[in-house]
Formats: structure tokens, C-alpha cells, sequence
């Protein structure tokens, strides 16, 4: 996005290794009308897709037009896209969150015949999605999570040997997860999923808006989702940007209503004074991460101000980022479960309380096309219907650990035990 070069896709393309200037791909597709396929799951969008495969056991979001919600906040029409497990809406997400329309998508898209191990950070939700494609998939894959964060890592199934989880130990946060599953992909037979830098990611993502906006029949006025790293709304603006230019809607460029959880909004802050660059201190981050409910919107670096990244899809939708308090949270998730009838993650909660924060200020007119994004529910119903197994780690590694030789020796042991 910095250059407009074209890149050959080799499936592990992350970057312009021609260019030192940071930026994120974007794909291009021969296809340049939406079509929906015959395939199983999210791969009915693979027109839009940079797969090389198809994999099983993959799930849609479920789109449907709001009545009680929207009848609470006075809309005429409000559209909630859910994300997770809610079989009266046929949401069949086993994981309870959207992250599985992107594990899908790069376990999909990564060259498996190179023999490499995938190595994945997260802060809990991206882990059981990627936990269960390759655990079904018999895919080898090592997650890296917060050793706090592991209440957060549990499956419906037994998980698969092939997959491997490593704790971040001690004080580590999601960052700190990153910056060593970063360090292990620096192994002879690992490889970095990329993260955002990973097309995959953001167009596995955008099938959310991709199924909505087929469902709708229109692209919406307004967009609300929370956010830790900002895929999810940079992916949602780029599906957005395919269904325009593929000429079967009216152009439109639907508003980013994103939102973080108070008092850790690094994203909201810099846009609020539209700067480029997210300056927030490590200890006081980590201060303000430790305060917040929604722990999966803790990404202390996120790809804000880099060509093509959250800056310019605020900017070119002419979107707002906002904050919202543990309480307004806690207030908009039972509001969510009294009116809709299902559970939603804190997250997906933060989504819902910046939604009632701007209707009740009259920032946004009541008539106005809204699209909500539920990111993530439906664990009582999972509960219910599955039980869960929570997982515990195959090895713990504390930052001071962090590339010894100590470090590379355990990862080496874990995969030789293997």
C-alpha cells in the first residue's frame, strides 16, 4: 500500500521485501464480482479468499436484523452479525469468536508442504481458533499465550498432539506473547503467521462483512466493533472497498464505530489528536491493561499508523474510535443477553456500550443503517451443549528467558519429544 508494486503470492509474502518503508498488502483478486460458491463454511467467499486449500470444520457468521435491541435504542435498522455458538441463530462457532473466519483462512493459505511449524501469539480468543483448525486439521502449530491469559485457552474436543502451547510466564502481556512467538519463529522449522501483515488474517476477517452485506442487501452507514490490534475493522473496510468496486452496491463507505475499554485506549488517543504513531510507555501500559475486562484489546502495538493500516481506514471511512468503561461493558453484555438472548464476550460488549453511547448523545440518527459486530459469544450455550477442557501448557518460558539459550533449548526439547 505504500508503493502500489504488485507482489507475487508465495503464501508467506508478508511485507514489500523491496522497500524498508512499513506497509501492509493488500490482495488482489481475478474475480472482481462477489460470488458465492458451493464450499462448506466460510469458504463459500474463497473467490475473495488467498487459499491454496480447503479445510474442515469451518463456520459462518450469523447476520440478522435486530428487534428488541434495536426497538431498546429506538432503531429502524440495526443488523447484528454474530460471531460464536447460538444454534437459534445458526451460529455454529465452537471456539465463540470470530477469529475462527481467519484461522481458517491462513492455515488455508500457509505452504504446509515446507515441512515448518506455525507459531501463533495470542491473547486467548485467536488461540482457540487456531487451536481447533489445526488440532481437526492435524496441522502442527505452537501458540504462545500469556501465562494470565490461560483460563482463556480451552476446547470443545480433545486437542490434537500436533498442536503445542507455550506460556509467557511471570508479568507477560499479549505484547510480550507476541515479541516471543516472534523470537521462536527465528528457529530452523518454524514460521510466523504474520499477523496482521498477513493478508489471510484481514480477509479471513472480512467475511464477516462480506456474508452481512450479502445478507443486507446494502452496505451499512455505520460499523461497531471492538478493538485490540484493529484487524478486524482494517479488514472490514477492505471488504468494504471489494463490494464497491465490484459495482453490485451503491457506493458507499460505511463509518468505523470502533471502540477499547477504558483506561487502556491507546488507538482512540492518537486518533483523537489524528496522529500517525501510538506513543504509550511499556509499565504504564501494562498498568492500564491490568485495569480493563476485555483483556483481548491489550495489543500494545498495533498496525495504526502504517500505510494501509487503522489511520487510513479511519481517515478514508471517515470513522471515530471511542471509549468505553469496565461498567459500560458489564451494563451493555446483560442488556445484549436480557434483549437478544445470548451471552457475549466483554469485547463484543464494548461494541454494544459504544453503540448505546452514541444513540443516547444523538451522534448518530436513529434511522441510520448500523451493522454491530459480535465478535465473540455464546460460551454458556458452548458450555451447555459441549462442556469445555481448559488446556494447560506444554512449557513456560519467563521474559528473562527470552532468547537464551535456555529458551531455545526448551523449544527444541518440546518439539523432539514430540
Amino acid at each position: 500500500m505504500a508503493t502500489g508494486m504488485e507482489i507475487d503470492d508465495d503464501g508467506l509474502v508478508f511485507h514489500n521485501r523491496a522497500i524498508e518503508e512499513p506497509s501492509l498488502l493488500r490482495t488482489i483478486y481475478l474475480n472482481k464480482k462477489l460470488n458465492i460458491n458451493h464450499h462448506p463454511g466460510l469458504y463459500q467467499y474463497s473467490d475473495w479468499l488467498p487459499i491454496r486449500r480447503i479445510l474442515q470444520g469451518s463456520s459462518l457468521p450469523s447476520t440478522y436484523r435486530s428487534t428488541k435491541l434495536a426497538s431498546y435504542l429506538g432503531l429502524s435498522k440495526l443488523h447484528i452479525t454474530f460471531n460464536g455458538y447460538w444454534k437459534e441463530r445458526n451460529a455454529d462457532m465452537t471456539t465463540g469468536t470470530f477469529k475462527e473466519c481467519e484461522a481458517y483462512t491462513v492455515c488455508s493459505r500457509f505452504p504446509w508442504e515446507l515441512g515448518k511449524t506455525l507459531v501463533v501469539a495470542s491473547a486467548g480468543n485467536t488461540a482457540r481458533a487456531y487451536m481447533k483448525v489445526c488440532s481437526e486439521n492435524q496441522l502442527p502449530l505452537v501458540l504462545v499465550v500469556p501465562n494470565k491469559l490461560l483460563t482463556r485457552l480451552w476446547s470443545t474436543t480433545r486437542v490434537n498432539h500436533c498442536v503445542k502451547v507455550i506460556s509467557a510466564d511471570g508479568d507477560c502481556d499479549y505484547s510480550d506473547a507476541i515479541k516471543l512467538s516472534d523470537l521462536i519463529s527465528t528457529m530452523d522449522g518454524f514460521q510466523n503467521s504474520g499477523g496482521t501483515r498477513n493478508v489471510a488474517k484481514r480477509d479471513g476477517l472480512g467475511v464477516t462483512v462480506l456474508s452481512a452485506i450479502s445478507m443486507m442487501g446494502e452496505i451499512p452507514d455505520y460499523y461497531y466493533q471492538a478493538i485490540g490490534s484493529g484487524a478486524g475493522a482494517i479488514a472490514a473496510y477492505e471488504a468494504n472497498l471489494r463490494l464497491v468496486e465490484s459495482g453490485d452496491y451503491r457506493y458507499k463507505m460505511m463509518k468505523l464505530h470502533l471502540s477499547q475499554n477504558i483506561p487502556f485506549t491507546p488507538i482512540a488517543d492518537a486518533w483523537k489528536q489524528r496522529i500517525r504513531t501510538v506513543d504509550i510507555e511499556e509499565e504504564h501500559a501494562k498498568y492500564q491493561i491490568g485495569k480493563i475486562c476485555a483483556k483481548v484489546l491489550s495489543n500494545r502495538n498495533p498496525p495504526y499508523g502504517l500505510a494501509g493500516g487503522l489511520y487510513d481506514a479511519l481517515t478514508k471511512s471517515e470513522g471515530n474510535v471511542f471509549g468505553v468503561t469496565n461498567r459500560e461493558i458489564k451494563e451493555a453484555c446483560a442488556l445484549f443477553e436480557k434483549l437478544e438472548g445470548c451471552d457475549i464476550l466483554p469485547e463484543s460488549g464494548a461494541a454494544v456500550a459504544a453503540l448505546i453511547k452514541n444513540i443516547n448523545s444523538g451522534s448518530v440518527a436513529k434511522q441510520s443503517s448500523i451493522l454491530l459486530n459480535i465478535t465473540g459469544g455464546g460460551y454458556k450455550n458452548i458450555k451447555r451443549d459441549f462442556g469445555i477442557n481448559r488446556i494447560k501448557p506444554d512449557v513456560s518460558i519467563g521474559r528473562q528467558q527470552f532468547a537464551t539459550d535456555l529458551m531455545y533449548k526448551k523449544i527444541q526439547a518440546l518439539i523432539e519429544k514430540e
